[in-house]
């Protein structure tokens, strides 16, 4: 994948998250020129883990207008396969932290636990359609937008964890500040927190950070 197309697919997940049309448009214009329609579907159905199915069915309304592109089949998949795959990628993002992950979402709610390796990183993260460093930087790129502190945390991991650089989430950080109020220094205040304890960490000198309690996945 190259970088301009990573950084299209980056911006239009940050832009899913302001809920302006305006902008989410422009940044599917964009991806048009940029990016593998297929990788453009990926990024708007994971966003429904995030910001739910009214914002991602209206994102594919818009999609379908501005690309003029019909939707192709469905990807076929079980409740087993989706686990088995869940608890890879869940561990690959969350590196020696994924036990304590499922311990703690599972003492907010067992079902919730479940849910968030099975669907969450299973059924949809897990899917092969779109790379995970590119997934991770996409959801970091969302979260920021959000306004979701210790999940965006926890995902600015995750996509170092997957092999993104330091360059690469760095540059998703930039993106995703082109979408919020200006002089908001929060993002980059937790983004300084994980580049500081990563490069730490690296260099045997700090222990890992300890994981967050993401919303969904």
């Amino acid at each position: 994948m190259t970088n301009s197309e990573r950084r299209a697919l980056v911006s239009l997940s940050a832009a899913l998250a302001s809920r302006d049309p305006g902008a989410l448009a422009a940044s599917m214009e964009s991806c048009l020129k940029e990016a593998d329609p297929r990788r453009v579907e990926e990024a708007i159905l994971q966003s429904y883990l995030f910001l739910g199915y009214p914002a991602a069915l209206n994102a594919f309304g818009l999609w379908r207008g501005i690309s003029r592109r019909e939707a192709g089949e469905a990807v076929p998949g079980t409740w087993v396969e989706w686990s088995d795959r869940g608890r890879e990628v869940c561990r690959v993002v969350y590196a020696g932290q994924y036990q304590e992950l499922r311990r703690n979402i599972r003492a907010l709610h067992p079902d919730m636990e479940r849910w968030m390796v099975v669907e969450g990183y299973g059924k949809v993260l897990g899917r092969p359609e779109l790379d995970l460093v590119t997934r991770e930087l996409c959801i970091a790129s969302l979260l920021a937008v959000l306004g979701a502190p210790r999940q965006l945390h926890s995902h600015l991991r995750g996509a170092l964890n997957a092999g993104a650089t330091l360059e690469e989430v760095e540059e998703a950080v930039e993106v995703a500040g082109a979408f919020m109020p200006e002089g908001d220094s929060s993002v980059r205040a937790v983004w300084s927190r994980v580049r500081s304890r990563w490069v730490q960490a690296s260099s045997g000198s700090e222990e890992a950070d300890r994981p967050g309690v993401p919303a969904e996945t």
